[in-house]
């Protein structure tokens, strides 16, 4: 059986590829779960704004 080297695996091209794709995917991963807490976030306290407006009795 072929003994591990570390300096070998550090040198090839395809670990630093799937290493930098493993990376990329998780960010673009929770930017996409920040944007849609954000946009939930922008939603719920949009229609509170919203009937605030409509309702005469609100003074501003």
């Amino acid at each position: 059986m072929a003994k591990f080297e570390a300096k070998q695996l550090l040198k090839e091209k395809k670990f630093w590829f799937a290493s930098i794709l493993i990376a990329w995917s998780a960010a673009l991963q929770g930017h996409m779960m920040w944007l849609q807490r954000q946009d939930s976030f922008k939603n719920k306290f949009v229609i509170v704004d919203q009937s605030i407006d409509n309702d005469p009795d609100h003074e501003s």
